[in-house]
């Protein structure tokens, strides 16, 4: 069995004139997804692995849950292919992940995220949220084999 939590990253502050990829979080942000991994740690229980776009809000967002949660920081992989926002180059991604690992974080954007929930499950959303999370839970033993999903959502469904 297989488990898939999709965390999009916590709301950016835009003020800042920086390029995307340097956009921090905002207070707003910051406070919210401190609050919703404590109210829904379930989703985070037994991680293996949490892999974050190098974004710094989606880095800030997933260090914030790895220290809420007091996950170890060993945990925390960045990898440059999650900095996407096409769905199409995310699932290829999960398809392709280490068979070792069983539940995986991913911690990137939208929508390329909201594309990966509605292709791994029946949920046909519209929009994740931002501090929005979903875990997906497979039958299938192997990346490669997944179909579809699952899915319990960290907040309400229309989102």
């Amino acid at each position: 069995m297989k488990e898939l939590v999709i965390l999009r990253h916590a709301k950016s502050n835009r003020t800042y004139g920086v390029n995307d990829i340097n956009r921090p979080l905002s207070q707003l942000g910051i406070e919210r997804i401190q609050k919703k991994s404590h109210q829904k740690s379930e989703f985070f229980s037994n991680t293996e692995v949490i892999i974050s776009s190098p974004a710094i809000r989606a880095l800030h967002t997933a260090i914030i849950v790895i220290r809420e949660l007091a996950i170890s920081m060993e945990k925390l992989i960045i990898d440059e292919q999650l900095y996407t926002f096409f769905g199409s180059s995310i699932i290829d991604y999960v398809y392709a992940l280490d068979e070792r690992w069983s539940k995986v974080v991913l911690v990137g954007h939208n929508p390329a995220f909201t594309e990966v929930v509605n292709h791994f499950s029946d949920a046909s959303i519209n929009h994740l949220r931002t501090s929005g999370f979903a875990k997906i839970s497979f039958n299938e033993d192997q990346w490669s084999n997944l179909f579809k999903g699952k899915v319990v959502f960290g907040q309400k469904k229309n989102v």
